[in-house]
């Protein structure tokens, strides 16, 4: 049989590097990636740079890639700051503007397309706005409210229609992985914290409001999803919501990151982290030496703008008793197994696997035991 040709858009992000870590190890899989910085080199997959903002280089570069058979679209340009970008109508068309730059040239060059994956998120059912159905599923009317997901898949199914390609969408809640400089990664803003606490001799006290429920998907299992669903025709032009297939608190969680970070649980010290960690920044640069570790000792291209992700996960702000406290916030993902896909995570295991890949690979200091 013929190798499957995968074009995977965003390799440099969370999502991405994930997803060309994964279709890199299938023998059945030739992979392309694209991407404005390249990740660290990946074996068996060849990494492209491409701006998804420049218009001209993707018709140039993308509008040759005619050998390609599936797509990742894992893209997504985030503002400073993150949240308030979520309503900024500039930001949803930007990123509007990058599919179409990548995809209008290779639905052009690429006769013998024949999947295509596009990532959402949670924010789909108003997550980012208030309260969503417990649990929300996939079947529910669109929520209404601007989104740049609409615009996509607005987009997406526009191109679709009569052709013999299909697409899935996939919706995954926090994604924990390998990425730095990222916007949506809990594990850098978490480890730098826990470093500058414990070099300074202090327990790890949680930073965030009251206890809330959630749902987390571990990157490398949002990846096989991608597998699964580029080439089930079950998935075709259907959405699927993506979760470790448990849910997790903070409070029973926190233990577990203290250990993964060789700390002691201190008592709850509520702060924004995006305030007052940029505070830190002599003494992160300082942890990196002192380490040896393979990290910028510039805080933001370590982070990015995930401290503001922190910040809302863990709920700052909520109070026990005071009306504001965070609602659970959990999806169904029961289309995915009656579907077929059964593959799940413990979520209090990925959280170890993550912070001790981040330390293998001297992204974060080793614990001392």
């Amino acid at each position: 049989m013929a190798k499957r040709k995968i074009l995977i858009a965003g390799a440099s992000g969370l999502v991405g590097f994930a997803a060309v870590r994964h279709f890199a190890q299938l023998d059945d899989w030739e992979v392309t990636a694209v991407s404005r910085r390249l990740p660290r080199k990946i074996e068996r997959a060849n990494l492209v740079s491409v701006d998804l903002f420049d218009q001209q280089k993707c018709r140039e570069v993308i509008g040759q890639m005619s050998d390609v058979t599936h797509v990742v679209y894992a893209a997504v340009s985030e503002q400073p700051g993150l949240l308030a970008g979520w309503r900024d109508p500039q930001q949803m068309q930007a990123n509007l503007a990058m599919l179409q730059n990548f995809f209008d040239p290779l639905e052009a060059a690429a006769k013998n397309l024949q999947h295509v994956t596009l990532l959402q998120g949670t924010k789909a059912y108003g997550a980012h706005l208030g309260p969503i159905p417990i649990p929300a599923r996939e079947r529910a009317p669109r929520h209404q409210h601007a989104n740049f997901y609409w615009l996509q898949e607005d987009y997406l199914r526009a191109k679709q229609a009569g052709k013999p390609w299909h697409f899935t969408i996939l919706r995954p809640q926090a994604v924990i992985g390998e990425a730095i400089g990222g916007n949506l990664n809990l594990i850098p803003p978490i480890g730098v914290y826990g470093a500058i606490r414990r070099e300074a001799d202090l327990p790890l006290s949680f930073p965030g409001g009251a206890p809330s429920v959630f749902e987390m998907v571990d990157v490398d299992l949002l990846a096989k999803m991608m597998e699964w669903a580029a080439v089930t025709p079950a998935c075709g032009n259907e959405t699927f919501n993506s979760t470790n297939g448990d849910v997790a608190s903070w409070d029973d969680l926190w233990p577990a990151v203290a250990d993964a970070l060789g700390m002691e649980v201190g008592p709850p010290e509520p702060m924004l982290l995006a305030e007052e960690m940029p505070k830190h920044q002599k003494e992160w640069a300082a942890i990196v030496k002192k380490y040896n570790l393979d990290a910028p000792t510039d805080l933001h291209a370590y982070v990015g703008e995930s401290f503001y992700f922190a910040d809302a996960y863990f709920a700052y702000g909520t109070k026990v008793g005071s009306g504001l406290v965070s609602r659970p916030m959990l999806v169904s993902t029961i289309k995915a197994r009656q579907a077929g896909f059964h593959d799940c995570m413990d979520s209090k295991d990925m959280m170890y696997k993550w912070f001790r890949r981040f330390q293998e690979l001297r992204l974060l200091p080793p614990v001392a035991r």
